[in-house]
């Protein structure tokens, strides 16, 4: 079976993409990092649904972007905005925003990946409904793609990687949609980006309502849970 790398934080898209990998019939290799964010919840996510999606391996990076700073989510001096119900969030690349994160992510991926033998890497990134992330665009898929041919032995020496993005043109409601077809138990997803120890959302993040969105325009029930019921 082909190998692919995996990228999964624990939340609602990535975890769609690890079922459309599998879909795909690609042995799958969770990559998760725990990079210092604010929501570590997440992490206990990306184990709960490595196992439920049956990943061949779910590995845990450290890499401590708290180092550098620069976003809500790795700086706890910086806090992350919140919007009340049917607000919609403040124009411009928020502050929620982490440096560099996805170039350093699928960097991290494609070492993994020469390490395996695997030439794909698949990455939840979405150009529609989401938060304005430069790292998040087709250009940067099709950039990053053309680096990993340039930049590792595999590439240098006649191979090729595939980078795979395949919910960047979907809606939300269409990426849940699309999860709950392929068997994706989004309880077991953490998406907020200040979700608590127990992974309780808190609702008011631009995560909490891009999710909370996306189920209701899908006619999908939302099993997220709230630190104050709802």
């Amino acid at each position: 079976m082909k190998r692919a790398v995996v990228l999964l934080s624990g939340g609602l898209d990535s975890a769609t993409v690890l079922a459309v990998a599998r879909r795909d019939g690609f042995e799958c290799h969770a990559l998760s990092l725990d990079y210092g964010q604010r929501h570590r919840a997440e992490l206990a996510a990306a184990a709960r649904v490595a196992a439920a999606l049956g990943a061949a391996a779910h590995k845990v990076v450290a890499l401590d972007l708290r180092t550098i700073g620069g976003s809500a989510l790795t700086d706890a001096a910086i806090a992350v905005p919140t919007h009340a119900a049917g607000a919609a969030a403040e124009p411009g690349i928020p502050v929620t925003y982490v440096p560099a994160r996805n170039t350093v992510f699928l960097a991290i991926a494609l070492g993994w990946a020469e390490v395996l033998g695997a030439a794909d890497l698949y990455i939840g990134v979405n150009a529609v409904d989401y938060s304005g992330y430069p790292d998040c665009r087709p250009a940067f898929i099709a950039k990053f793609a053309e680096l990993a041919a340039l930049a590792t032995r595999t590439g240098v020496e006649g191979g090729r990687f595939a980078v795979r993005a395949p919910l960047i043109a979907l809606s939300k409601a269409e990426i849940v949609r699309l999860g709950a077809s392929l068997g994706v138990d989004f309880a077991l997803t953490v998406s907020c980006y200040q979700a608590d120890a127990a992974g309780l959302a808190c609702g008011e993040c631009d995560s909490c309502r891009f999710r909370r969105e996306g189920f209701a325009a899908a006619g999908v029930a939302d099993p997220t849970r709230y630190r104050d019921a709802r």
